[in-house]
Formats: C-alpha cells, structure tokens, sequence
C-alpha cells in the first residue's frame, strides 16, 4: 500500500469544501536478524525486501551473491510489520557490530548509528570520465518524473531511478522517505543481479551525506538531484570522487562535485 485515502478539509480565500485526498502511507517495519530485532525503519509499505536487501547492503551486514531468505513475521492491516532475514554468521558483514538500536525514521539515513566514526566510509574513488549530455540528464529526469505514481496521487513521497551508462531505465522506487526510495533501487538491482550497470542515481529531493554513501558503496559515480545538496554531500562526493549535481529543473543544473567527470556539456 502506497498511498490511502483520507477526507480533508480544503480551504481557499472563498470557500472551505470537504475533499477525498490521497495521503502517502508511512508504517513501521521491524527489521530482524537471524529472529533477533535489528532495526525499526519507518517506510511506505511496498518493495520491502528490496529495501532490506539495499539497507543491509549500504550497512555493510549481507554483501554475498547469494539472495537472502525472508519470512514475514508479522502484519498489521495486512501490510508486513516485521520481517526476519535469515543469514550465516560467517556471511555478516563487520556492519552487523554497529548494531542499530534506535529508530530509523523516513528522512535521516544515520539515526541508530552508535558512535561518530560509524558514519566513516572508505574504498577507491569512483571517478571517471561518462560521456553525457546536459540534455539527457534531463530527459532522464523526465522518465523518473513520469513513473511517480504515488507521487501523482500522493504529492509526498520521494522517488530513486537507477539508469545505465546509455541512460536506460534500470528501475525506480517511491517512499516518503529519500534514503529508503534508494535502498529500494539498489536493492532491487542487488536481487536482480544488475546493480554493476548502474551509472547514474536521480533523486527527486534534496541530497545529504547519507544518499551520496549510498551511491559510492553501491558504485555509482554520478548522482543528479532535482533539489539541494548539503554541505557535507559535497565534501563526500568530492572525496569519494562522484559528480554531484542539483538544481536539474527547467533546463539548468548545477554542478557542485567532480565536474570534470562529465563531457558534452
């Protein structure tokens, strides 16, 4: 369920009517491990195992070809509330000791992080030349903007598209939540075992520190954004060498990291 609907009240200068709207669903999903609770996310209930699966990835607790076992435990309303991944002891990642034990809410991708050097994030820089035009980023915007259905009913939630080197759709995923739409992507790559094509992440909201490791750990080198990026987005995406841009609307963008590596503007 992505979106449900709700009666409101809309008022203007002349007239107050009672309307149906559509509000975008936002529920508690219980993560465990191995039947142990390892975090609460709160998301909107749909493509879950695919956001596991990219969240455990991004943390560094599953990272093996295998696919992971799922179980739902338990549903409220028939919308899964907890859900249990079984994995080898052998296969968890150095991840799982920085185990969660606070909330995850839908708009902060480091909430249950236990100490400050958790937040650290290293590998070989991503930087590379792509061949891209200004013109096709923003076509490539336009596909994403056209596969938000829950956004078009909804106006609330937030969308990731994953596209190739040749700006071919990979997948798309909505949540109200920015980091969960991306676990979502990744995610679903990782289980479709096409995640080493992607090239290029969109996001349809602002950029902070924990959308940009998300795309390095996922080897991703260019991430555009429709809004802002942080400060300490640009600190990482200079590091981590991923060209950074925002502001792609109405033909314009800005390039805030790394914009040497792309050509044919």
């Amino acid at each position: 369920m992505q979106a449900a609907n709700y009666q409101s009240l809309k008022i203007s200068p002349n007239s107050a009517v009672k309307i149906d709207d559509f509000l975008v669903v936002e529920a508690p999903l219980q993560i465990n491990i191995n039947n142990e609770p390892y975090t609460v996310v709160m998301r909107t209930p749909n493509s879950d195992f695919e956001l596991i699966t990219g969240l455990l990835f991004a943390e560094d607790i599953y990272k093996k070809d295998a696919p992971l076992v799922f179980q739902i435990i338990k549903e409220i309303s028939k919308i899964p509330a907890i859900i249990n991944v079984d994995i080898q002891k052998d296969a968890l990642g150095k991840g799982y000791l920085n185990k969660r034990t606070l909330l995850s809410v839908s708009s902060c991708g480091i909430c249950g992080k236990r100490e400050l050097e958790d937040l650290n994030v290293v590998g070989k820089s991503l930087e590379k030349n792509i061949q891209i035009s200004a013109d096709s980023l923003h076509k490539m915007h336009l596909v994403m903007k056209n596969f938000q259905e829950t956004f078009k009913k909804t106006g609330g939630s937030h969308a990731a598209a994953i596209f190739n080197k040749e700006q071919e759709l990979l997948t798309i995923k909505e949540d109200l939540g920015r980091h969960n739409a991306v676990d979502k992507s990744v995610g679903d790559l990782l289980i479709t075992q096409n995640l080493k094509n992607a090239h290029f992440l969109l996001v349809s909201g602002r950029v902070s520190y924990e959308i940009v490791t998300k795309s390095f750990i996922a080897k991703i080198p260019v991430i555009v954004a429709i809004s802002a990026c942080s400060s300490l987005a640009v600190d990482f995406a200079k590091e981590f060498g991923i060209c950074l841009i925002g502001f792609t609307r109405n033909n314009k963008m800005t390039v805030y990291a790394n914009p040497n590596s792309i050509n044919n503007f």
